[in-house]
């Protein structure tokens, strides 16, 4: 009797560049949800049953509730997502499933929305866009300092420009080697303090960008000696509201302060009060804790110096293909027994 192929169960249909990958093989069984919207969580447990991999997005909870529903044929959990903080990872390493996620392939989205997001906020942009959309250009009458802003390259009253760091992973590096020609010379970083220092890895950076420092510090330092603070680090109890009262208080009145991670890392009312207080010059947030659920009543919302993004670091064409593509190729890999182009390493669960 022959055995039933391999059942994939995906959360969402990725469209005519990706799937064929999947549906053209006559050695799997495919099951897709082929609505346009969030995952039906009924649906996904009745099908997820006999799978031996689930293609997942972040708007998928992956717990022992589902992967009970799975069985223990279930290889891989495969994500769309470079995030796990829907995941129960202690649960899936555990059941000695495979973790798929797709790093790298956004880095340099992410690196690029860093950049405009910094520009945003030290050129008022939301402020000045609001004067045009709202009919009142008219207004206003040119004069030397109307709608003026701070610049993010260095100039003859500023010549020394410091970007600053929490968190240096490969989205970070990425950031500060677009930040090279706007005239960024020195760096400062806050890393996990029991992360091992990676000295070759920051002279080659030295040596590769030009710089003229590049400094792992505290989280202190960056704060203050920063004209821009990147947050760029992973979400997760460990770095909730990192970025405090205490931290925006020791940042410059000029700065600006960009964070395209996590909402969770960065204290949003404390964020607000900095800006209302003038503690510093702007904002952009590509990200907010309690994301999606922001109305037009919330504390950053309510601030112009705050540029804010409904999450689109990774949203470009080119990258949504790459993920997609990374998050099927890592499930066959797995399924065939194969080395995983991109697998969480669940060794320290």
């Amino acid at each position: 009797m022959r055995s039933s192929p391999p059942k994939v169960v995906l959360t969402r249909d990725f469209g005519p560049d990706i799937m064929p990958l999947l549906l053209e093989r006559q050695d799997l069984e495919v099951v897709v949800w082929n609505k346009d919207n969030v995952c039906d969580r009924k649906w996904l447990l009745q099908n997820a049953s006999g799978a031996a991999a689930l293609i997942v997005l972040v708007t998928d909870k992956i717990n022992s509730e589902l992967l009970d529903a799975a069985g223990p044929q279930l290889r891989v959990v495969s994500m769309m997502s470079v995030g796990y903080e829907h995941v129960d990872v202690k649960e899936v390493a555990k059941r000695g499933i495979k973790l798929g996620y797709t790093p790298d392939v956004l880095t340099d989205a992410v690196a690029d929305l860093s950049i405009m997001l910094a520009l945003m906020a030290g050129r008022n942009v939301r402020e000045t866009m609001t004067v045009v959309n709202e009919g009142k250009w008219p207004e206003y009458n040119w004069a030397p300092f109307l709608f003026c802003g701070r610049q993010l390259s260095a100039s003859i009253l500023s010549p020394k420009r410091t970007a600053g760091f929490v968190g240096f992973g490969r989205i970070a590096q990425a950031t500060l080697a677009r930040l090279i020609p706007f005239g960024f010379r020195d760096c400062l970083y806050a890393s996990n303090p029991s992360s091992t220092p990676n000295t070759a890895r920051d002279d080659a950076l030295v040596k590769e960008l030009k710089l003229h420092s590049l400094q792992r510090v505290d989280l202190a330092r960056v704060a203050a000696e920063s004209d821009v603070v990147f947050v760029l680090a992973p979400g997760g109890p460990e770095t909730n509201n990192l970025v405090n009262e205490d931290f925006l208080r020791k940042m410059q009145k000029t700065s600006v302060l960009v964070n395209t991670s996590r909402g969770t890392v960065v204290d949003s009312d404390a964020l607000a009060k900095a800006l209302r207080e003038g503690w510093i010059w702007g904002a952009g947030l590509d990200v907010v804790a309690g994301e999606p659920k922001i109305s037009t009543e919330h504390p950053l919302v309510k601030e112009p110096r705050c540029a804010i993004l409904p999450h689109i670091g990774s949203a470009t064409f080119e990258t949504r293909v790459d993920m997609a593509t990374l998050a099927v190729k890592n499930a066959l890999a797995a399924i065939s027994g194969d080395e995983m182009p991109a697998s969480l390493d669940l060794s320290r669960y």
